[in-house]
C-alpha cells in the first residue's frame, strides 16, 4: 500500500489521515467538500510549481512505450474511454482472450465503471487480465491545459494529481487493487506531468503500436496493424466499442501471431522502456 513520495511520507500514508472523499465518489462529478490529497498537491507544487513544459505528445521522457529486450512478445492494452458513445464492453473481444488465454492490461477511466461495475470486478478476477488506471475525466496529463484532439488537459498540478489519484481510489473500491500503471486521456503528456505521475508511485505507459486508432479501424485495418508488430511492441487498442472493427481484427491476427513464435504479455510480466 505504501508507494515512495518525494522522499517523505507516502501519498497513502498522506491521505489516510486526511478526511474521506465523499460518496459521491462513484458518481463520475465527483465532488469533496475537503480535499484529501491537499498535503500531496503542496508538496508537488513546491518541487514542480516554477517548472515550465517545453514537451508535448504520446513520446516525452518517462513514457513506457516498449516491452525491454528482443524476446519475441507483444503486450495488448485495452482502453475503455468511458465517453457518451463509448461506455459499452466489447464481450466478444473479452471471451476470445478468455478462451485464447490471450493476457492483456485493461486501461480503465472513471466514467466507464459505472455502468460497467460487475463487469469490471469479474476482469480484476481473472488473472489473464490486470487493470490500470486511464484517468478520471480522460484528460491529456498537462500542468498548463495544452490540449490534445480537442481535448483540454489538466490545467495544474492539482488537476493532474486528481485526474490520477481520484481514478486509483476508484479503482481500488471496485477491484480491491491499486493500479501501477498510468495512460491518460488521449495519450499524450507534458514531462513534467509524467514527472508528477512517476512521484505518485505510477508508471505511464504509451505504446508502440496503434492498434485500432480509438476503435475506428476496420476489420481489416486492425488485422494488418498487428500482423506488423514487432517484437516488444506495446498495442493500444479499445475495449469499449463492441460495434467497432477492433474484435474481428484481433480474433484474425492473434492466430497468426501465435503461428509466427509471438507470446503476449502483461506489462506487469515484462520490464518496460
Amino acid at each position: 500500500m505504501y508507494r515512495k513520495y518525494l522522499g517523505v511520507l507516502t501519498l497513502a500514508a498522506i491521505t489516510a489521515v486526511a478526511p474521506p472523499i465523499s460518496a459521491a465518489l462513484s458518481n463520475t462529478d465527483i465532488s469533496v467538500s475537503t480535499d484529501p490529497f491537499q498535503p500531496a498537491k503542496k508538496m508537488l507544487t513546491e518541487r514542480y510549481g516554477n517548472i515550465s513544459p517545453k514537451l508535448w505528445g504520446e513520446v516525452v521522457p518517462g513514457v513506457k512505450t516498449r516491452i525491454s529486450g528482443t524476446d519475441k512478445l507483444i503486450a495488448l492494452t485495452l482502453d475503455a474511454c468511458g465517453s457518451a458513445r463509448g461506455i459499452g464492453i466489447d464481450q466478444r473481444l473479452v471471451e476470445f482472450l478468455e478462451q485464447e488465454q490471450v493476457p492483456a492490461t485493461l486501461f480503465i477511466n472513471a466514467r466507464w465503471v459505472g455502468p460497467n461495475r460487475s463487469t469490471l470486478q469479474r476482469l480484476a478476477a481473472n488473472p489473464l487480465f490486470e487493470i490500470a488506471n486511464h484517468g478520471l475525466h480522460h484528460r491529456p496529463a498537462s500542468v498548463n491545459g495544452r490540449q490534445a484532439y480537442g481535448i483540454a488537459g489538466t490545467r495544474n498540478i492539482s488537476e493532474l494529481v486528481d485526474e490520477i489519484e481520484l481514478n486509483n481510489r476508484k479503482l481500488s473500491e471496485v477491484t480491491g487493487h491499486g493500479p501501477r500503471y498510468f495512460r491518460s486521456g488521449t495519450a499524450y503528456y507534458d514531462e513534467v506531468a509524467v514527472k508528477i505521475a512517476a512521484d505518485l508511485g505510477m508508471e505511464v505507459v504509451g505504446f508502440s503500436l496503434l492498434g485500432d486508432a480509438g476503435a475506428t479501424f476496420s476489420r481489416e485495418q486492425v488485422r494488418r496493424a498487428l500482423l506488423a508488430a514487432k517484437p516488444g511492441d506495446i498495442v493500444i487498442l479499445h475495449m469499449n466499442h463492441p460495434g467497432s472493427g477492433t474484435a474481428d481484427g484481433v480474433m484474425d491476427a492473434v492466430p497468426e501471431l501465435k503461428r509466427r513464435g509471438f507470446r503476449f504479455v502483461r506489462l506487469s510480466d515484462v520490464a518496460l522502456q
